[in-house]
Formats: C-alpha cells, sequence, structure tokens
C-alpha cells in the first residue's frame, strides 16, 4: 500500500513543542542546579523518572518542566507524574568553612527543593561518578526498518555487569561542603510484582572532600544530619503540562496545594511495628495522596481520586506515593538497624523561607542554618499533617498557610562521623494504586450513578454489594494506601535477599514488527529460549496510542514452551489505524513467590514500541484506483472518522502511484498543504 497521511499544523507544532523540554534531560546544559547538569533516566519499568548528577532533583530541575518525573503506571504517559520535586540537606555543628577560614555552630548544604538556590555560588559539586549500569542491554526494536523503542534515548548504559542482581543500577556520588561524600545507588527491577518502586542505597562518609576539584579539609563532622524532602504532586493528567485542552483538575493541584502527608512508624514500641506478620512491620514511611479539593465542580466525597466528570470518570489520581525506611545504620561501625531512624518526619510549607532560599541570602548565613538545622533535627510532629487536616474538617487545599503545598520530610541523625566514618541508609520511594484497567471500571461505574444514565453493580473492595457510588469509589482510590505498603514491604524483602528478586527470562535481544498489505509481522529473537525456566512469549498490543493516558493494551497472542514460535502475524489489524506491540518472554511459573504458579513476564518497556506500524496495499496503476478518506473532510465528524482522538485530523491516501504529487484544498479551493 501507498499511504500518505495528512495532519493540521497545530497537532505537528505541539508535537515538536513537547520534544524541546526533554533536551537538557538528555544531558545537555541546564541554567538551575549546576554547572553541567547531567541527567540520566530510568525508563525500564513502570515508574519512569530522571536523576540529576547532583544527587537530587529540585523543582523544574533545569528542564522547565515540573510534572514529568516519577511517573506511574508510566504506560499511559509521564503525564502520570507524582512528584514534583526532591531537596537534599546535609547539616553539621562546629564546623570549619575553610574557604572562608571560619567555625560555624550550624553548617548546613543542599540541594534543592526550589531551582533558584545558591545564586551567587556552587550546589553540591557536580558527581565524580554517574554511571547507569545494566545486567543486559536494552533489545534492539524496530517498526518497518525504523529505530523504535524509548530506551533508544533514555537507557545508555555505561556498564552491563550480567551479575547484577537488579536489572538497572544508578550510580552518583558527590563531594560535598561539608566534608562529607555522598554515593546513591539507586536499584530498578521490571519483573511485574517489583515493578513500581526504586530502592536508594545511600552511603554517606566522611572523607573531607569539601568540592569537586577533591580539596581536602580533615576534621570531625559533629552532629551529622541527613535529610530527604519530597514535593508530591497527584493531579497528574487532570492538570497536565502543555495539555490545557485535556484537563478537568485544579490547576494548583499541579503544584501540590491539596496534598496530604502522613507519617507511619514513628512509634517502634507499636505492636504492629514489631510484628512480622503485620503489613507495618517495621515500616518507617511517608506517605501521599490526593486530597478532595474544593473548588472542583463535585462534592468533597466524590472528588477522591480526582474523577474526570465531564468524560470518562477515569481518575487522574487513584494511587498512593511514599518513602520508607529500609535499613538505617545504628552508628558508624555498627551495621545493625535502627528501629527509631528516621528520626525527624515532618512536613514544611514548600514555599516558606526554611524551603526556599531568598537570593540575598548566601551559603554562609549562621542564622539561616542554625534554623535549617534546628528543623532537622525536629523529631516526629504531634500529629502527620493528615491528621491535622482530618481534625480541622478543613478541605486539604485549603488547609494551612501558602500557595505552594506541604512537603514531606524525612531527617536521619545525628551522627558523629571521625575521618574514614560512614553511615549506610537503605530507602524504597514507590507509587501504588489502582490499575488502568480498574480505574477506569470504577471511575466508569460511578459516572453513570453521578451523571444518572445508569445503575451497573457496584461491589466494594471486599466483595460486598453497594448502591453508595461515592462510598464504592472513595474505598477503591484507598485500597492504594495497602497497595502501598505492599510494595514498601517487597522492596524490604528485595533489599533483605541482598537485591535479588525472582526473574524472568530475559526479554528477546532483538524485536522487529513490519507493516503488511493483509497483516502486520512480528518477529524476535530466541535468546529466552535458554533460561532454564523458559515458559513462552505474551504479545501486548495497543491500537491507535501508545503510553498515553487513552492507551489500551491487550493480549492477543501467546504460546508456551512447547509451541513457542518466534514470529506471529497479526492478521486482526483494520486498515487505517495504527498498532503498537510489545512481546514478553515469560517463566514457567515456578519461580513466583507472590502468586505462585503465574508466570513472571519479563518487562513491558523492554520491547513496546513508539513507531506505530499499519496495513498498507500495494502502490496504485490508476487515478480511479485512488481512495481518499474521509473525503471531504469535515472537523465538526472528527470523532467519528478514525474513531480515537489519538488519530483525529487525518486524511489518508489509499491506491495512489509509487511517485505522485497530493493537494489539499479548501471547499472554496485554497490549496492548505502539498506533498
Amino acid at each position: 500500500m501507498k499511504k500518505t497521511t495528512f495532519h493540521r499544523i497545530i497537532p505537528v507544532l505541539f508535537a515538536a513543542a513537547l520534544l524541546l523540554p526533554f533536551r537538557p534531560l538528555l544531558g545537555q546544559g541546564g541554567q538551575y542546579i549546576g554547572w553541567s547538569q547531567q541527567m540520566k533516566w530510568l525508563r525500564v519499568n513502570s515508574l519512569h523518572g530522571y536523576f540529576s548528577e547532583h544527587g537530587c532533583e529540585p523543582e523544574t530541575g533545569g528542564d522547565n518542566q515540573y510534572n514529568i518525573r516519577f511517573s506511574w503506571p508510566a504506560q499511559y504517559g509521564l503525564v502520570q507524574a507524582t512528584l514534583r520535586a526532591r531537596g537534599m540537606w546535609l547539616g553539621c555543628r562546629d564546623y570549619y568553612q575553610a574557604p572562608v577560614d571560619k567555625v560555624f555552630a550550624y553548617a548546613v548544604t543542599n540541594i534543592g527543593m526550589k531551582p533558584n538556590e545558591y545564586p551567587a555560588g556552587r550546589p553540591i559539586p557536580n558527581a565524580v561518578d554517574f554511571r547507569l549500569v545494566g545486567r543486559f542491554d536494552h533489545p534492539v526494536v524496530s517498526v518497518d526498518d525504523q529505530l523504535a523503542n524509548h530506551n533508544n534515548l533514555y537507557d545508555i548504559l555505561d556498564e552491563i555487569d550480567p551479575d547484577l542482581k537488579a536489572d538497572r543500577m544508578l550510580v552518583v556520588k558527590n563531594h560535598t561542603p561539608v566534608g562529607v561524600t555522598v554515593t546513591k545507588k539507586v536499584y530498578v527491577y521490571t519483573q511485574q510484582y517489583n515493578d513500581n518502586y526504586y530502592i536508594y542505597d545511600y552511603t554517606l562518609k566522611n572523607t573531607g572532600v569539601i568540592d569537586g576539584e577533591g580539596t581536602v579539609v580533615k576534621q570531625p563532622v559533629k552532629g551529622f544530619c541527613f535529610m530527604l524532602l519530597n514535593r508530591y504532586a497527584l493531579a497528574g493528567e487532570s492538570v497536565p503540562e502543555n495539555a490545557s485542552d485535556r484537563t478537568w483538575g485544579v490547576g494548583n493541584s499541579n503544584y501540590a496545594r491539596n496534598l496530604v502527608n502522613d507519617v507511619i512508624g514513628a512509634n517502634p514500641e507499636a505492636a504492629d511495628f514489631n510484628d512480622p506478620s503485620s503489613p507495618l512491620y517495621r515500616m518507617r514511611a511517608n506517605i501521599g495522596w490526593y486530597g478532595p479539593h474544593s473548588e472542583r465542580p463535585v462534592s468533597l466525597e466524590d472528588d477522591w481520586g480526582c474523577p474526570d466528570e465531564q468524560g470518562t470518570g477515569v481518575m487522574a489520581a487513584a494511587r498512593y506515593v511514599g518513602q520508607a525506611a529500609l535499613h538505617v545504620d545504628t552508628a558508624p561501625g555498627n551495621p545493625e538497624d535502627d528501629p527509631t531512624q528516621p528520626r525527624t518526619t515532618h512536613y514544611v510549607n514548600s514555599d516558606e523561607d526554611i524551603s526556599q532560599r531568598t537570593p540575598s541570602q548566601s551559603i554562609y548565613d549562621e542564622t539561616f542554618m542554625a534554623k535549617r538545622y534546628a528543623f532537622m533535627i525536629k523529631g516526629h510532629a504531634e500529629k502527620t499533617q493528615a491528621q491535622d487536616i482530618a481534625d480541622s474538617g478543613t478541605p486539604a487545599n485549603e488547609w494551612g498557610s501558602g500557595v505552594g503545598g506541604y512537603t514531606s520530610t524525612q531527617g536521619f541523625g545525628p551522627y558523629d562521623l571521625n575521618d574514614g566514618d560512614s553511615i549506610r541508609i537503605v530507602l524504597v520511594q514507590g507509587v501504588a494504586g489502582l490499575s488502568r484497567e480498574k480505574n477506569r471500571e470504577v471511575g466508569g461505574n460511578w459516572l453513570q450513578y453521578y451523571k444518572g444514565t445508569g445503575t451497573p453493580a457496584l461491589v466494594m473492595p471486599d466483595g460486598s454489594p453497594t448502591t453508595d457510588h461515592t462510598g464504592y469509589k472513595r474505598a477503591w482510590v484507598q485500597t492504594g494506601r495497602d497497595s502501598l505498603l505492599q510494595t514498601f514491604q517487597r522492596a524490604r524483602k528485595a533489599f533483605q535477599s541482598g537485591f535479588a528478586v525472582p526473574q524472568p527470562p530475559p526479554p528477546p535481544s532483538w524485536f522487529k514488527v513490519e507493516s503488511g498489505g493483509d497483516r502486520i509481522r512480528l518477529s524476535w529473537n530466541d535468546n529466552a529460549a535458554a533460561d532454564p525456566h523458559f515458559g513462552g512469549y505474551v504479545v501486548i498490543r495497543s491500537q491507535g496510542n501508545v503510553m498515553d493516558p487513552k492507551a489500551v493494551y491487550q493480549k492477543v497472542f501467546e504460546c508456551g514452551a512447547g509451541d513457542a514460535v518466534h514470529t506471529w502475524d497479526d492478521t486482526t489489524a483494520v486498515r487505517g489505524f495504527d498498532y503498537f506491540y510489545a512481546v514478553q518472554s515469560k517463566d514457567d511459573g515456578t519461580q513466583n513467590d507472590v502468586q505462585p504458579g503465574q508466570p513472571l513476564l519479563s518487562g513491558l518497556f523492554w520491547t513496546l514500541t513508539s513507531v506505530p506500524a499499519n496495513l498498507r496495499r500495494p502502490a496504485g496503476t490508476s487515478l480511479e484506483g485512488v481512495r481518499v478518506v474521509p473525503n471531504p473532510y469535515d472537523l465538526r465528524s472528527r470523532m467519528f472518522q478514525f474513531g480515537d482522538e489519538s488519530q483525529y485530523d487525518r486524511i489518508a491516501f489509499y491506491g495512489l502511484p509509487p511517485q505522485c504529487k497530493v493537494r489539499v484544498y479548501t471547499e472554496r479551493g485554497d490549496l492548505i498543504w502539498s506533498k
């Protein structure tokens, strides 16, 4: 088939604009957080995020984009973001600052929360080690002989280590102005039960190195504290940046005005904390969720999950996000886990002075450093923000002061670090909630009751029936809390196993998709068949779009080890539509420690195509055989033409000869496009 596709100019320009903010994230210079400002992405599992060479990612992070980080479930786009900004503070007492030849009662250095910190000075130095290590390289994926997988851009390995337990490990190492070198290793898994979290393994060592040039000032680091701050924001696709034509949320939820923060496990003497059978066992976590917003057109109770009340009912915020401690050294030289750490679990106004420096404040502002250090050792709040909001009866977006909402903090220490001493801190950060399929089901059922268009059966999470559509949706959204705790416990198990989790067979090392006249042919390598637990393959397809909120992924083919094939023809594809594919290797189900008997699958993103395939015809030989669809094109009927928003504004030409000139005119006869 010879096919030419015409799009309106506006969508094409919009697609180009979306690419521009990503340039700094691929390693080019940025204006916000550092000198070289190199970034690396982790985009191989369902949680997508980028990492800065400075060890933390402040607001915007040099990309001029706020909410494109920590996205889950990422197969529905980066717009599924859950994190606005990160901060990392390191503080100590009685510290000699060699650059100004003075001892300071308190010294605090940081990267974040805001991008305009240290306007006249230098933040934490550029990394002295910044690597992405993989257990194996990503597959080569092509569609019609064109590279067609996001990993070609984002999964650029610096090193391959076949003995690595995780699928990916990112390493970033920084010296800091307080003489403590921070080494962070980020572990990532793609197996379906462990693909929604990252494990952070920090080593904080008194090396005496105070800058990227290697200047050494040997001295004890007294009262050393380490604090991590997370400004979560769960508006997601309801307020996506650069897509104002597809929104239903309130603008300030995009910067976390209605975010609710809670703390779990501040009391290590609690019974659940010490019960190995409890989901709260050894759990020291800060979690956050979308608080119902008073400016939404639905009631507060109906706003749980932030449903699209004018569209399909799908929820932008049917999920919970958070960070938990898996291990914290008791002291230098004592690697026993300290259950009382983190010592500080507080929340802070994201816009107040302690969170955001003004340009007049310098690195050596003693009053400001004392204020920040005092916050780092503040301890646990008498009530969490979630408890305060609940007690007040005030909507989350109206509670408290400021316009930017509140940031969750975890502080560790204080420790006394002599020369060469180190502390190890291991954390997990993840997102969990309703699957997209369940989200669509629950939101769609709620919407019918809300609009009075239907009364579908409503089944609560415990299996009981109900007719309370408001309580039904809230109950399902709140299952995300249990899902997040389960995620943390799976990460704990992975850490305790030495970062080893059961692994499926590897993905095919290459995957090829070829558009044809009456079928789309898929073929892939047979390397997975050598795995001792090999159990076959699964082929996933999405029609019309991919990595987009409207994407629908369906299993269209499956085979076992006994009837394994490495070529499959999709003969159900319909002419005029685009298709995206992935092939996943599966095991025999004997390794599954979560649902025994169910096969483990290689990650979807290893082979998910980013370039469409479609049915084609041989070139035509006569003008009579040319077909134009639709003809005439009517913007008012755009939703009925190719049937999917991602394919609106399209004119397709079929049966064109091998060489020709195509012109598109208005009804008045004005030429608007030619090729």
